[in-house]
């Protein structure tokens, strides 16, 4: 199959999931969302900010090539065709969905063809970083808009002089507008974070992933005040503000980094992907303690090897699908997600919680009636809990404009060239190509640079369209359904693993107490569906009696007692939901309930409950009823009624 038709196919398949999302035309990042309050010096400053872009603007159309205009015209009209396109209504015929699902892949695919050349014909200019310093400088104002960085700068000279740094630093110009710019244009008020982290942390200053997060983290959230901020120009990325201020949530992870607790990929990290890092809505408390509970409560999510589901395999192991309900003495607002389970919303947002506390980037993706999340993997972000990239976007971005920038940005230095392309239009004052609408409107030179993405993107990435077209098949409800279930692509097999002995030892103390190894049990001597043997985070191993699983299931263990007598029963458990009983039987008639404690994902020992063993050989039974939640065990102990 040619490469052509290869792409038809493929967009053939996606374009379907296109049609269960009915999209707004945001504001273009070139035109302010409100008026900025100018004072004297702050209409100066707008004066002087635009004269500066009016001249970049001079300049750069004359160090322009001349463009073809025969070619120029014919990739024009591609792409008015393909804007006209105008997707079918719900009621209207299959016919005219038909007709619509085949015209526009190869509408498409003819835009993308009649960009090559134009493409090639420019591919010197955009190689080339001779005028990055004043295209740089235009991307700035042009999304910042005069107005808006004077809005910033009139407050006093201290502000004025954090822009004027940043114009006179080429190459922070250069990270930051490679990492996405300043969300909502607001370059000061980035800045100003930026500066106060860098002020607070010594190692931020350092070239490295610290200082790459800092800025990121300056980036994607650049409001050290959220009630005076003044107005917010260009389009803004929706997601929540972090409670605890963006200084304090850099110095969490300065300090989960240091303390080796986040994922080992973190330290890799550019500054884009850590803007998806540090923006989470919850507490630095909460982050530290779901990584504490996931290490102690199921320490095989955080090796998954599968990295789709490293972290975020929690919410569909332990986190089930019911109605959402708050109850405050479970604790803070994630440890009681987690207790009470809740609908797609509450899912989706632990997920990105959970892979964030570890250093995993991750972002939110609204779905037609459903929520769902994307997360970073080392083979390209991808969608948990819900559908493909065509059913999703995040503010004002749609899920593929997002999936090929992201894909395209692998590319760093094509993916300059798409950037200064980008640029030129920002120096020109042309609009951009939409973001929630896939590839239309915009000006010429930002047209180019989206069907630079697609062409680096096909060219790089032919043997990822197999995968994802698995994917995109799946319709808007099958996504949302397969989001809402507790179920994985792909899951089915249960993997064996092999128990050493000495983690099966039983061990009798001086005074007589047994600690019987939850591993050590006679039955069942490997995983189950719903029995997980796992090796424990800080050495040694445990048992996971799990959430999922279609029956209950008898762990039995063989106990030898030094002496008949009464003996104390208690275990050690990690749960993360509310008390619920666990029966333990012994010698097949003792039937004894004991209640599970809520212990927030750390170890705690359950209450004492006596049992009777005879001298030598008892057998011990444990089971959970139907339906259960999750709890990991550790050991349990007999030890003797003095």
């Amino acid at each position: 199959m040619t490469t052509h038709k290869r792409l038809i196919s493929f967009l053939f398949v996606i374009l379907t999931g296109c049609l269960a999302v009915s999209y707004t035309v945001p504001a273009s990042a070139k035109t302010e969302s409100s008026e900025p309050e100018l004072l004297a010096n702050g209409e100066k400053l707008r004066v002087e900010y635009a004269r500066m872009l009016s001249e970049i603007e001079d300049q750069i159309a004359t160090e322009l090539p001349t463009i073809d205009p025969q070619k120029k015209a014919v990739f024009e009209t591609a792409r008015a065709e393909l804007n006209a396109l105008k997707k079918p209504g719900e009621n209207d015929a299959e016919a005219v969905h038909k007709a619509y699902l085949a015209a526009k892949p190869l509408a498409e695919a003819k835009a993308l063809d009649n960009a090559r050349p134009l493409l090639a014909a420019v591919a010197a200019l955009l190689a080339s970083d001779t005028l990055d310093s004043k295209l740089m400088k235009a991307a700035i104002l042009r999304h910042g808009t005069p107005a808006g960085l004077a809005e910033f700068a009139q407050q006093s000279d201290a502000h004025k002089a954090l822009l004027d740094k940043l114009f006179a630093d080429e190459a922070l110009m250069k990270q930051v507008l490679v990492s996405g710019g300043a969300n909502g244009g607001e370059y000061g008020e980035a800045m100003q974070v930026y500066t106060a982290i860098l002020e607070a942390s010594e190692l931020a200053r350092k070239p490295g992933i610290l200082q790459r997060l800092a800025l990121g983290t300056a980036l994607h959230q650049p409001w050290l005040d959220e009630n005076n901020k003044g107005s917010v120009n260009g389009i803004v990325f929706a997601d929540h503000r972090n409670p605890d201020g963006q200084v304090a949530r850099y110095l969490h992870y300065e300090q989960a980094y240091l303390a080796k607790e986040l994922d080992p990929q973190f330290k890799d990290f550019n500054a884009w992907e850590c803007r998806f890092i540090t923006n989470d809505p919850y507490t630095n408390k909460e982050l530290t303690w779901v990584r504490s509970m996931l290490r102690q409560f199921r320490p095989d999510h955080i090796t998954n090897p599968d990295q789709k589901w490293r972290y975020t395999r929690i919410v569909k192991s332990d986190l089930p699908y019911c109605s959402t309900r708050h109850d405050d003495t479970l604790g803070l607002p994630q440890q009681q997600a987690l207790a009470l389970g809740g609908i797609c919303g509450r899912r989706a947002f632990f997920g990105r919680f959970v892979a964030r506390a570890f250093g995993i980037p991750s972002r939110r993706s609204t779905q037609t009636g459903h929520a769902a999340m994307n997360r970073w993997t080392p083979d390209g972000w991808v969608v948990n809990f819900g559908g493909w990239w065509s059913f999703n976007w995040c503010g004002p971005q749609c899920g593929l404009d997002f999936y090929l920038d992201s894909q395209s940005r692998t590319h760093e230095e094509l993916y300059m060239q798409v950037l200064r392309a980008q640029w030129i239009g920002d120096a020109l004052g042309q609009e951009d190509v939409s973001l929630r609408h896939y590839g239309q409107g915009g000006g010429f030179w930002d047209g180019l640079a989206f069907y630079k993405k697609r062409a680096v993107v096909e060219a790089a990435n032919l043997e990822q369209e197999v995968a994802d077209a698995e994917l995109a098949a799946l319709s808007a409800e099958e996504g949302r359904l397969l989001g809402e279930s507790d179920k994985v692509l792909g899951d089915g097999e249960i993997k064996e693993i092999k128990i050493p002995e000495e983690e099966r030892k039983i061990v009798v103390a001086k005074d007589g107490t047994i600690t019987v190894p939850a591993v050590a049990c006679t039955s069942p001597k490997n995983n189950t569906d719903k029995v997980a043997f796992l090796n424990s985070w800080d050495g040694g191993m445990q048992l996971h009696y799990q959430r999922m699983g279609i029956r209950p299931e008898l762990l039995k263990y063989t106990v030898v007692a030094p002496a008949a007598g009464k003996y104390e029963l208690t275990l050690n458990v990690c749960t993360v939901s509310s008390e619920f009983p666990v029966i333990a039987r012994l010698n097949r008639r003792t039937l004894v309930n004991t209640k599970l404690p809520y212990t927030k994902g750390s170890w705690q020992r359950t209450a004492p409950e006596i049992l009777e063993l005879r001298e030598g050989r008892n057998t011990l039974q444990l089971t959970c009823r139907a339906p259960n939640r999750g709890v990991s065990i550790k050991d349990f102990q007999l030890k003797p009624v003095k």
